[in-house]
């Protein structure tokens, strides 16, 4: 890399930090509910391989392989790894990403923090009581909130109503 090249991009940096999300004020975890705290072989024991890959490494699945990509019907949207309610059937909508979206989130039930993975930040989120990694949240939903909840099928359960 030449030296311009990485002094350009050392300088973009800080303006690239202004596009991520300001989800961690509005999105406030609740401290009432109690964590769950397993050892690695008891999430192996309770997780398929996909789900642990997801839910504790913070992994991601490919895209358009979620049945919950396409689920229309009524009812809740809850983690794979502890059953806590993340999200409603009134939250959802196709964002065309490969990946079950919801424009909102259960109030308290999520924890975000800025991931730097991918070199640019973005929002990560996850479970409040597991500590399960969900998905990423990004600015470019609908109205009302103008939010993508981008999630992980695997790492979520649905039960219908």
């Amino acid at each position: 890399m030449k030296r311009r090249t990485f002094l350009q991009a050392l300088l973009g940096f800080p303006a690239a930090l202004s596009f991520v999300p300001a989800v961690e004020a509005s999105n406030k975890p609740n401290h009432d509910i109690t964590p769950l705290n397993l050892s690695p072989e008891e999430w192996k024991g309770r997780l398929n391989g996909q789900q642990f890959y997801v839910l504790r490494e913070e992994g991601t699945e490919r895209a358009f392989t979620s049945p919950l990509n396409d689920e229309k019907r009524k009812g809740e949207y809850r983690c794979a790894g502890c059953d806590l309610l993340m999200f409603t059937s009134e939250m959802k909508y196709d964002s065309g990403t490969g990946w079950p979206s919801f424009f909102t989130v259960v109030d308290g039930h999520i924890e975000t923090k800025t991931d730097f993975k991918l070199i640019y930040p973005r929002t990560e989120y996850h479970c409040v009581r597991c500590g399960g990694h969900q998905g990423h949240v990004f600015n470019d939903g609908p109205k009302p909130t103008g939010q993508r909840w981008c999630n992980n099928g695997v790492a979520l359960r649905f039960v219908p109503a």
